[in-house]
């Protein structure tokens, strides 16, 4: 499984957010800067996290975004997944509408790939950006 650029520039740019976390809402513009990112591609992939409720915009001249809930609260398991989609190496195990090929019921690998996603699932979720605020600063 690869991440595609949303995953990994997300999960950069609300790291960074909770890190600058104050009072204030920051502004996308600065995030941009510091992660080197399209300030355009961060609209988007702040659009798709204040859906998902981790994000808050403020409107206006000093406006910008939050997080809408505590570092601790959330895994970056449940960033990914709202911004990627189910965590998967391949299609067929899907846990809702699983993807059917021809040999699906008498796979002799599904057991395999299901473990592998199992893996990842586990590790995202039991990172929070807490978590990562706390080893940042240990640096």
């Amino acid at each position: 499984m690869k991440l595609t650029t949303k995953g990994r520039y997300g999960v950069k740019a609300i790291l960074d957010l909770a890190l600058q976390q104050s009072e204030e809402p920051i502004a996308l513009k600065s995030i941009a800067i510091r992660q080197d990112i399209s300030e355009n591609y961060l609209e988007q992939l702040f659009a798709t996290l204040r859906r998902a409720g981790f994000v808050k915009s403020v409107r206006g001249a000093q406006g910008g975004y939050l997080l809408e809930k505590d570092p601790g609260d959330i895994t970056i398991g449940s960033v990914l997944r709202a911004l990627e989609g189910p965590l998967l190496p391949i299609d067929c195990i899907l846990e809702k509408e699983p993807v059917k090929c021809d040999k699906f019921d008498g796979c002799i690998t599904k057991l395999v790939w299901e473990k592998v996603r199992d893996s990842i699932n586990e590790v995202v979720d039991s990172i929070t950006l807490a978590d990562l605020i706390e080893l940042y600063k240990k640096q």
